[in-house]
């Protein structure tokens, strides 16, 4: 896949004059956005991200453009999970909902920058060492074990880890207890503190590190193409801002989302194992010769991904659904 320079610059250009669109359009002025508002700007960029899947695909073919819709998928549906982290740490913070919308684009600002690093040290690494895959498959079946073992108790884990996040930040950082307004710094008695709505960023920015450590190896299963792996997660991230508005409550009925996630990340953690035995050349594997093994295709990754995302949204709706019907009788 050849993506000239310009290219890249017009892409990176138009994501990020989205963001300051974003910024100055419904984040400057504080206030706390309507269902009709979040539905249409979510509708908007979703729309955005199929119709640059269809440029892709025209451009460079159905290969890279089934690639970039894989990714779309695996991403926006680990981003719809960060977002119940996020609905967690809003609420420890207590953040008035008028002054959310300007912490979740700062904190999405921060995870695009933070994957765009890992992006580029990932294609560095698998352009030089094939058996970067080795490591990738073997982070990934650890993070699907993990997640699936925390499936259920992700408040619990979520809480625990913020106070270990926010006791040491606040070891550095100066705070205040209250807030002023949307302010991220403050004045008290004359001394410059921090308020409490910058220490929810140092926690939703340590929370973007983590995720982007799960999400990155994820993509790099169903991509070897640091343009489709960007633009895919930058497209998921555009509109998350809304979409936690529009689905705020509905999250908290996807119990099974978690078990989804680690499913799609242990296949994919396979499918990336298998690719590194595909292209082996470690010594004290098959003599460093490559091992012949079926590699899962591009379509074969999709239909399992939708599939499952299908199945744990269907079963996740029907449970909870039930459990209303138990209350009420």
């Amino acid at each position: 896949m050849n993506v000239p320079l310009w290219a890249w610059a017009v892409t990176i250009a138009a994501i990020v004059g989205f963001f300051v669109f974003d910024f100055y359009a419904h984040v400057k002025t504080p206030h706390a956005p309507s269902l009709r508002e979040s539905g249409l700007w979510s509708a908007f960029y979703i729309t955005l991200a199929i119709l640059f899947g269809f440029v892709v695909m025209g451009i460079w073919g159905t290969r890279y453009g089934g690639e970039y819709f894989a990714g779309y998928i695996t991403e926006k549906a680990l981003s719809v999970d960060n977002l119940f982290v996020f609905v967690i740490i809003m609420a420890t913070f207590a953040i008035p909902r008028e002054y959310q919308q300007k912490v979740l684009l700062i904190g999405i600002g921060m995870a695009l920058v933070m994957r765009a690093g890992f992006i580029a040290v990932g294609a560095a690494a698998i352009n030089s060492f094939s058996w970067v895959f080795y490591i990738f498959g073997a982070f990934l079946l650890y993070t699907a074990f993990k997640l699936m073992k925390e499936a259920g108790h992700e408040e619990e884990v979520t809480e625990e880890r913020d106070s270990k996040v926010v006791r040491f930040a606040r070891r550095f950082l100066p705070t205040t207890e209250e807030y002023d307004g949307d302010k991220l710094v403050t004045k008290v008695d004359g001394k410059r503190l921090f308020t409490p709505l910058a220490l929810a960023l140092v926690v939703i920015g340590f929370t973007d590190l983590l995720f982007a450590l799960d999400s990155i190896p994820a993509i790099y299963g169903l991509t070897r193409e640091p343009y489709i792996v960007f633009t895919a997660n930058a497209f998921a991230l555009l509109g998350l801002r809304q979409l936690y508005f529009l689905i705020g409550g509905l999250l908290e009925r996807l119990v099974y989302l978690s078990h989804g996630l680690s499913i799609i990340l242990g296949f994919i953690g396979v499918k990336l194992v298998l690719h590194a035995l595909h292209e082996n050349d470690l010594p004290f594997i098959n003599s460093g010769q490559p091992v012949h093994v079926p590699e899962v295709t591009t379509g074969v990754s999709m239909v399992f991904i939708v599939a499952v995302l299908a199945t744990v949204t269907i079963a996740s709706l029907v449970k909870t659904r039930h459990e209303k019907v138990r209350e009420l009788s």
